[in-house]
């Protein structure tokens, strides 16, 4: 089992380890003051990396290695110039110009076991970038950034779309599943040299009826993938959660989880594809849990049935909002960890059957990560 946890906040990063079996204890702090938006460890190398979102001042990418144990800035992600000739990108909900800046670093993830410089990145507004020697350089993906769809994409939550999810899969490193906010599910088969719109059978039910089911115009809020069982991806959309069984070709809609199925994190066992984890919450403007109780839903048959797993956590006047990146779960399958926007974290190492708060204190939690 994982014994260390990364944790990253509105007001820096920290690291946690356990002292005792249910005890964790801040072990570490980085960046205090500074939104830490994502932090993660890269398991083939133990590089660790950190997002820093300092608003005026811009995204900054930090690393940190066993030959250099301070955390030091490396090169983020840069968009190429915008041609003079182009007309601007607009969202087609807002209307509101999409610039070629980046505005925010929403998903880190390591490439295969045969790649080991390799890095993926997914940003705001809605690019996939490419590194080869472990964040030194970056390039954007631009056979993705180029598809025709993505005069599509708009923004969810965000004014802008977004790259949130990047699931590589493990049997094949070129072949890559990325979820976007709002633009739905892509996959490419070489490595990022072609895209194709798939994830048939996603819904979205604010759009009119004959455009709910189309793919480019979905908001899939986090995708999960089973690392035993790859064709396996689950996905907490805006409005419901969906299961896919053939690698994102098509989903299955669960329409009836437990207090809600609206959420923006999931988790799905490393060795049990039929088996996930979701935070529900009331949907759209209001965004905290179903009558102020903080419930995690648990599936163990593939979504036929749930479970509200509440022993530990908060059940009156709860306001705890997950985000979608944190909610994590470690390689045992055992141990889950989840941190909340008003600073609270837990943890649990039987399946969610029981809570554990590990800190209370904490600023607002961006992200959480086992390593």
């Amino acid at each position: 089992m994982s014994n260390k946890l990364l944790v990253s906040t509105r007001k820096g990063l920290f690291t946690l380890g356990q002292s005792a079996p249910h005890q964790w204890n801040i072990q570490s702090s980085a960046f205090l003051g500074d939104s830490v938006t994502l932090a993660i460890v890269d398991p083939r190398s133990g590089h660790s990396y950190a997002a820093l979102n300092h608003g005026h001042f811009g995204v900054k990418l930090h690393r940190k290695t066993n030959v250099k144990p301070d955390w030091h800035e490396i090169s983020t992600p840069t968009y190429p110039d915008f041609p003079d000739e182009r007309e601007p990108d607009r969202c087609p909900m807002r209307g509101i110009e999409i610039p070629w800046k980046l505005e925010l670093i929403w998903a880190l993830v390591p490439g295969g076991a045969d790649q080991p410089g390799r890095l993926w990145c997914g940003t705001l507004p809605g690019g996939l970038f490419r590194s080869d020697d472990h964040g030194d350089n970056w390039t954007l993906v631009q056979s993705l950034w180029d598809v025709p769809e993505r005069a599509k994409w708009m923004g969810g939550g965000y004014d802008y779309p977004g790259i949130h999810s990047i699931c590589v899969d493990p049997r094949n490193s070129s072949h890559i599943t990325v979820a976007i906010s709002c633009g739905g599910v892509w996959e490419t088969t070489d490595d990022g040299a072609s895209w194709s719109l798939i994830g048939q059978g996603l819904r979205n039910d604010y759009l009119p009826p004959d455009q709910a089911f189309d793919p480019v115009a979905q908001d899939p809020h986090i995708m999960v993938q089973c690392p035993s069982s790859p064709d396996h991806l689950w996905i907490q959309h805006h409005n419901g959660i969906f299961k896919s069984v053939d690698g994102g070709k098509s989903f299955a809609e669960i329409q009836e989880a437990g207090p809600s199925v609206f959420g923006f994190a999931a988790a799905v066992h490393p060795q049990n594809p039929d088996t996930a984890w979701f935070v529900p919450a009331i949907k759209d403007e209001q965004r905290i849990p179903v009558n102020g109780k903080l419930v995690v839903t648990r599936t163990r048959d593939g979504g036929e049935s749930f479970e509200a797993l509440s022993e530990g956590l908060p059940q009156t006047h709860a306001y705890d909002l997950v985000y979608r990146h944190a909610l994590a779960i470690d390689e045992s399958g055992h141990q889950l960890a989840m941190g909340s926007t008003t600073g609270n974290l837990w943890t649990t190492k039987n399946h969610g059957d029981i809570w554990t708060i590990a800190s209370s204190t904490l600023p607002p939690i961006h992200s959480v990560s086992y390593f």
